[in-house]
């Protein structure tokens, strides 16, 4: 009995001596954190979606507080009321934040592409592109397994019933998180005023864009020599737009009526769809 007592006793002292050599090293070696970082991370989206460049918007705001040469505009979903946020917490220069969302270069759905192989393995555009890029004909195509879907932190992104994202433009909020998944490279970024739009993707010449896809770009320049404004040029065989010259100048897209292909196309924002469906709706009422 008497050594049992002893022995709960050492323990008890052992343990209180521990305690105590824990808190003055806990007290000795602490961090003292600045609190403006709390304060910035709280109006921050929280999406966690790296569009910053930092990993997590604790990362960021860490880096926004602590080092003068960050940017209070880095926050990309955020947008301009999250910038001027940050910028008044930290005493810095907004700046202007162009707002952006995902835009998918390809229209090469199930009916309009020619297939390699039936591909029967894992529903993942990662590990299919291993397998000799892909099934689809097209060496550059959305291969419409819908990793960019899985990724995107804020769902903006759906799988179409032909096997092609959709981007939903009221939730996309520019982030990137798809376009740095998807291995083709196949979803970029453009200002959300853009009127026109390629969907297209391939870098092969015309003849082996016909053979392997019925809506690709064939690189004839005809959109090119019909935009008044120079704001499309032919890049290794793509046609590519200067969004910022053509929400600047253009008012009538003419660079669509000569494309033989159907490859670039006017943009129908998530707004007028809403209004359109909105019309429709009241005319069967």
């Amino acid at each position: 009995m008497q050594t049992a007592i002893m022995v709960l006793i050492v323990m008890t002292i052992i343990g209180l001596l521990f305690g105590l050599i824990l808190a003055y090293v806990d007290k000795k070696f602490a961090v003292e954190v600045n609190p403006l970082i709390e304060l910035v991370e709280d109006v921050l989206p929280k999406g966690q979606c790296g569009g910053c460049g930092y990993a997590g918007c604790k990362a960021y705001a860490e880096a926004v507080v602590l080092d003068e040469s960050v940017s209070p505009n880095l926050c990309v979903p955020g947008k301009e009321e999250v910038a001027k946020a940050v910028a008044e917490l930290t005493g810095k220069s907004a700046g202007d934040v162009e707002a952006k969302v995902a835009h998918v270069r390809c229209l090469g759905d199930l009916s309009n592409t020619v297939k390699k192989y039936d591909y029967k393995g894992i529903k993942d555009c990662t590990a299919a592109n291993l397998l000799q890029g892909g099934p689809k004909a097209c060496e550059y195509g959305c291969l419409g397994f819908g990793t960019c879907v899985k990724h995107c932190p804020f769902d903006a992104l759906t799988m179409g019933s032909k096997g092609l994202p959709i981007v939903d433009t009221f939730k996309c909020t520019g982030c990137g998180s798809c376009t740095i998944v998807c291995p083709k490279s196949v979803i970029q970024l453009r200002p959300l005023g853009s009127k026109v739009q390629v969907n297209c993707n391939s870098k092969d010449k015309g003849a082996q864009v016909r053979k392997s896809c019925k809506v690709g770009c064939i690189g004839c320049g005809l959109c090119m020599k019909n935009c008044s404004y120079g704001a499309i040029k032919l890049e290794n065989n793509l046609a590519v737009v200067d969004h910022h010259i053509c929400i600047e100048k253009c008012s009538e897209a003419t660079c669509l009526a000569k494309c033989p292909t159907g490859a670039i196309k006017k943009i129908t924002s998530a707004m007028d769809l809403q209004e359109q469906s909105k019309e429709e709706a009241a005319a069967n009422s």
